[in-house]
């Protein structure tokens, strides 16, 4: 993507993880300069850094996220594959077990790679500095909004080095974008300007889980697998995953629902992972070669912030990614959320030809759009769990009936497992499940299914040892 747009002098991107990356990216087609602010000290290499707690655990990037990714950063793919990270097709590679068997495998006609955060995010790092107009700000805490002085413009950060000397720096900026994550501080800070915070829907669904990574033997045949296990709820509330992910390692994670969270001693989390329905993550366990501790992980609620509904917003100032939305990170959404927010926010400016005026409206409605149906698939999967509370969707409990038979369904009927693929990998909207030939096919593979003996033939019993 080669494009020279820059119409305004300088943006400011808080955050340097993958919202802020993006952004920046982004923003680096519309402004001469661009300058990351990131509170910890980022290193030239992979890495988890202290303010990102979850990135050492498994990470799902989407069919779709990869697909924004690759456009803005073209050698992205070839990149990860160099690195060791698993490229393939979606469905091609999956061993996914639910609702008592493993779906059909598919072919879905897109690329997923498979890898570590801090390595995903290390690649993008590097090629987003590599633009030539943006630079990063590290160990750097934002003090301050500075505004005019009737305060309806945003014109630039306060910001203190988190060194020994505290230096305090003023920058100023024609656009600020807020990309620093679920710990925002935006909403406190448009209250202390005389601004009405956003309303915000929070849905508590208690979900621990813990991270082991193991030696990975590549000749194996089952190497380049996939491995998902998804509980039928409400009846099971646990999950796990096994990615074969870059140096020949695998990264495990495994937790559950409503407070049944796995344990963080090697000996527990093994047993944590017998007790799942198929044997797949715990015959690789108690065979492979431990690589770290037990990392724990908890997600006590999703939460939207809606700055779409705001009548008043300050000009010169945005905000994006999960500073907006922090989805039940069990369902792999928020990084590709946010390179479809950033995306979104590309063709504003375009659209506009760089204009600012008025832009914050606009975006926070498209941004919107953009997060209802990832926020409508992960809480209406999490609403499946009694103990589940916050603001219920209309008519779920229907909903989440059909949605069972479509789980069912993909034990038999790869077609059914393509569409729901897409539907997971925000390619195809969730109507597109509910067509009436879609709705035949969930009813046939349903009553196939009564008729055969239980567990599904050369499903879970085959994987056993």
């Amino acid at each position: 993507m080669t494009r020279s747009t820059a119409t305004h002098a300088h943006a400011i991107v808080l955050g340097a993880s993958m919202a802020g990356l993006l952004t920046a990216r982004v923003l680096s087609e519309h402004f001469s300069q661009v300058t990351l602010i990131e509170r910890d000290p980022v290193a030239d290499r992979p890495e988890a850094r202290k303010g990102q707690p979850q990135t050492r655990h498994l990470h799902g990037l989407l069919a779709s996220g990869l697909e924004i990714m690759t456009r803005y950063f073209p050698d992205l793919m070839e990149a990860l594959e160099a690195g060791g990270a698993i490229v393939g097709d979606f469905g091609e590679n999956m061993r996914w077990c639910t609702y008592g068997g493993y779906r059909q495998r598919f072919t879905l006609g897109s690329k997923a790679v498979l890898m570590s955060r801090p390595f995903l995010e290390y690649l993008v790092r590097t090629r987003t500095l590599a633009q030539g107009n943006i630079a990063l700000l590290d160990n750097c805490a934002v003090r301050r909004l500075l505004t005019t002085t009737d305060r309806t413009r945003i014109v630039g950060v306060e910001v203190e080095q988190r060194t020994q000397d505290s230096a305090v720096t003023v920058l100023n900026a024609d656009l600020i974008v807020d990309c620093t994550g679920r710990g925002s501080r935006t909403p406190q800070w448009l209250a202390e300007l005389g601004y009405t915070a956003p309303v915000e829907s929070e849905v508590k669904v208690n979900v621990g889980y813990a991270t082991q990574i193991f030696r990975r033997t590549p000749s194996d045949d089952y190497a380049r697998d996939w491995v998902l296990i998804t509980p039928e709820a409400p009846r099971e509330t646990r999950f796990g995953a096994m990615f074969p992910i870059e140096g020949d390692r695998w990264i495990v994670s495994m937790g559950g629902w409503a407070g049944d969270h796995a344990p963080t001693d090697p000996a527990g989390f093994l047993e944590y992972a017998r007790t799942m329905p198929t044997p797949d993550i715990y015959n690789m366990m108690r065979q492979a070669e431990a690589l770290t501790d037990v990392y724990p992980h908890k997600f006590n609620s999703s939460l939207r912030r809606h700055y779409e509904k705001l009548t008043r917003f300050p000009a010169g100032y945005l905000v994006l990614g999960d500073a907006i939305s922090s989805f039940n990170p069990t369902y792999g959404q928020g990084m590709t959320s946010a390179a479809m927010q950033a995306a979104a926010l590309d063709e504003l400016l375009m659209q506009r030809h760089g204009n600012l005026t008025d832009i914050a409206p606009a975006f926070f409605k498209r941004a919107a759009k953009i997060i209802d149906t990832p926020w409508q698939l992960a809480v209406g999967e999490d609403f499946r769990f009694p103990q589940t509370t916050g603001p219920k969707p209309a008519g779920i409990d229907l909903l989440n009936r059909y949605v069972a038979a479509v789980h069912r369904a993909t034990l038999v009927d790869p077609e059914v497992g393509r569409a729901f693929a897409k539907v997971m990998n925000l390619m195809a909207p969730p109507p597109s499940l509910m067509t009436p030939g879609m709705m035949v096919r969930v009813w046939r593979a349903n009553r196939q299914l009564h008729r055969m003996p239980q567990p599904i033939p050369g499903n879970i019993a085959a994987a056993a040892d």
